[in-house]
């Protein structure tokens, strides 16, 4: 467990959304310390008395979850070990009493963290809190008892072993359909698009099954209003004399005859010679016909000859009609390819999306997005829901969910059919008041992760703020605007972009709060000049003595270890020297140093750091399987 070191106190907007005894509702960008604030109200919520094992923290990724446990883990175990001034001194960074019966109660919530029921604090990713609600009602979500959830490495290898399984059925069944789409994607996508995109189809499963679906080729045609038939034969209808703009074409001919030039006269030849043709003929001609009228940016050919012009002062609208009747013609011909290679896809999807649900049900196995969906549809199962729903409702007193931009649909369901009890009463000042705690970010939601919007994050936000408002609990909803990641600079950048583009294309109804940045000072970029061969060579006469031993770094360049030599100095002299941007002096770790590759050179600068007495993380990538050792190993077992 990582040393926590002293807390520094919360600002204005930090202290109230981290104040227990409030629904708020954060919107926090990148950077502005959401993640203090979430354990700061855990903190909060603990000093205050509430019980661990009735406080729920939902993140999005393991990696999440662990962050906010370590924090709070990490806060609690200082409390017990640093002596009363600094215990006093992180109670009132987080505006609490910090008294010595504080201070006391305080210094024993590791233990009852410790002892509490369940574990301690529930910080749980959305998928784990499914996972653990339907292995208690199993049978009621239609899962085997004992069901395996699948992790990503367990999904993975189910998948692959899916895909083979389909693919054995099709050709023992002689399905050259599927066959045909699955070698279609693995020409247009590769393997590893091929397996993104039917894992995509499986989400899609319930809609792919849809009886309006059970023709997808028709269905596709018939939605985009493209002709299922031949799509030569529409096309040879669109160039008969009746369909086809006919009169602006030799209208066009006329013009280009009257010009008399080289190119007027190759135009009106081939206009001749389409017009000559039947409609199966004229469709054959159609890109040698465009070829005389447009460009190939669609701009009219010859549109600034006054001969031409003063021939037809309308050429350049009557031959732009004709182009785009041309265009049409040919755009008709991709879309129907198009659409039926999408169906081809979906059809594929389809297959593999089945073999892959029978591969579960085979494995007695579920996924991540199983674990939402059975839960969600527990949740809201008639006669059973209510129950389900008032058992966790005796367990949990506080929920806390991060990273809220990401929660689609159905996981706010989950979400909201725990809460829902929480609003019933209306809040006298008597009773602990039953919170839920919600930080994102509307503007990341835009990235569409787990299959969520804007829409659905500030649709969440109103649907939670009006049921708080008709049970008069107090709302708070906050901007966390305050950056300690970012320059000013690039904050002014990021402003004024959202300012261009508008706050309804990210689903807002008005501006986002103005970032500013806490960091008032810039850093410093230093472009180091190449250490020449000649400069090598000098210092290489100033200090003989330092010079490695014989068979030590041979293989280097006396410029490359006097290079290296040159930047080890350089960074130990920053170290300790007042740094602007944070306050402080310089530590190791405020100082990145980037190369062009990775090679011998960057190597060689972790070990002059280590010598220049400079502590170092090393390279940023480790080749695990390239250690002799490792491979020893790996050929053993």
């Amino acid at each position: 467990m990582a040393e926590a070191g002293a807390l520094h106190p919360l600002t204005g907007q930090q202290a109230q959304a981290s104040h227990p005894r409030s629904h708020v509702w954060l919107s926090a960008s990148a950077g502005t310390g959401k993640t203090a604030v979430l354990s700061a109200r855990v903190l909060r919520l603990l000093l205050n008395d509430v019980a661990p094992e009735r406080i729920l923290c939902l993140t999005f990724t393991k990696a999440g979850a662990a962050e906010m446990a370590e924090r709070v883990h990490s806060r609690l175990a200082r409390w017990v070990q640093v002596d009363d001034d600094a215990l006093f001194k992180d109670l009132e960074a987080l505006g609490e009493e910090s008294g010595p019966d504080a201070r006391k109660r305080a210094r024993l919530l590791f233990a009852r963290v410790l002892d509490a029921t369940g574990g301690g604090l529930r910080i749980q990713t959305i998928h784990s809190f499914c996972q653990a609600l339907l292995a208690a009602f199993p049978m009621e979500a239609g899962l085997v008892p004992g069901f395996e959830p699948l992790d990503d490495r367990g999904q993975a290898e189910l998948s692959r072993r899916a895909l083979i399984a389909m693919i054995e059925t099709a050709q023992r069944d002689r399905d050259e359909a599927v066959l045909d789409a699955i070698e279609m994607l693995a020409l247009r996508l590769g393997e590893e698009g091929t397996q993104a995109y039917l894992a995509k189809c499986v989400l899609a499963l319930p809609v792919l099954e849809l009886p309006a679906l059970a023709d997808i080729p028709g269905f596709l045609l018939s939605f985009l209003g493209l002709p299922e038939g031949d799509v030569e034969e529409e096309l040879a209808r669109r160039c008969a004399d009746d369909q086809f703009p006919v009169r602006a074409l030799r209208a066009v001919s006329a013009a280009n005859v009257a010009w008399g030039a080289a190119s007027g006269l190759t135009c009106a030849d081939a206009i001749a010679r389409w017009l000559a043709g039947s409609p199966a003929e004229r469709v054959a001609l159609l890109d040698a016909l465009r070829a005389v009228l447009l460009t190939k940016d669609g701009e009219v050919k010859n549109r600034n000859r006054d001969k031409l012009l003063a021939a037809e002062p309308d050429y350049v609208a009557l031959a732009s009609e004709c182009g785009a009747a041309i265009d049409a013609a040919l755009g008709l011909r991709r879309q129907v390819a198009f659409a039926r290679l999408a169906a081809q896809g979906l059809e594929a999807g389809r297959a593999y999306a089945r073999a892959y649900a029978q591969a579960k049900r085979l494995a007695g196995a579920v996924d991540f997005d199983d674990l939402i969906g059975h839960a969600s549809a527990l949740l809201a199962q008639p006669g059973m829901a209510e129950w389900i729903r008032y058992k966790l409702d005796q367990g949990i007193d506080h929920i806390l969910v991060d990273e809220a931009q990401d929660t689609n649909q159905a996981q706010w369901d989950i979400v909201w059919s725990i809460v829902e009890e929480f609003l019933e009463v209306e809040d006298d000042g008597q009773n602990a008041l039953r919170t839920l705690f919600v930080v994102g970010d509307t503007k990341q939601a835009i990235f569409g992760f787990q299959g969520t919007s804007p829409e659905a994050f500030v649709s969440a936000l109103r649907h939670f703020r009006g049921r708080a408002e008709r049970a008069e609990q107090p709302f708070a909803e906050l901007p966390l605007a305050l950056s300690f990641r970012s320059m000013p600079a690039v904050l002014d950048v990021v402003d004024a972009v959202l300012d261009e583009i508008g706050p309804a294309q990210f689903g807002l109804d008005a501006a986002a709060a103005r970032h500013e940045s806490a960091r008032l000072h810039p850093g410093r970029v230093l472009i180091l000049p190449p250490t020449t061969l000649v400069a090598a060579e000098e210092d290489e006469e100033a200090e003989a003595d330092d010079s490695p031993t014989e068979g030590e770094e041979n293989w280097l360049s006396d410029h490359q270890r006097r290079h290296a030599e040159k930047i080890a100095r350089l960074v130990r002299d920053m170290i300790g020297k007042p740094l602007a941007t944070k306050g402080r002096d310089a530590r190791p770790g405020d100082v990145l140093i980037l190369l062009r590759s990775r090679g011998a050179l960057s190597r060689l600068i972790v070990a002059r750091l280590y010598e220049a007495g400079v502590p170092v993380a090393g390279v940023d990538r480790l080749r695990l399987q390239a250690p002799l050792a490792v491979r020893d190993l790996l050929a053993a077992l």
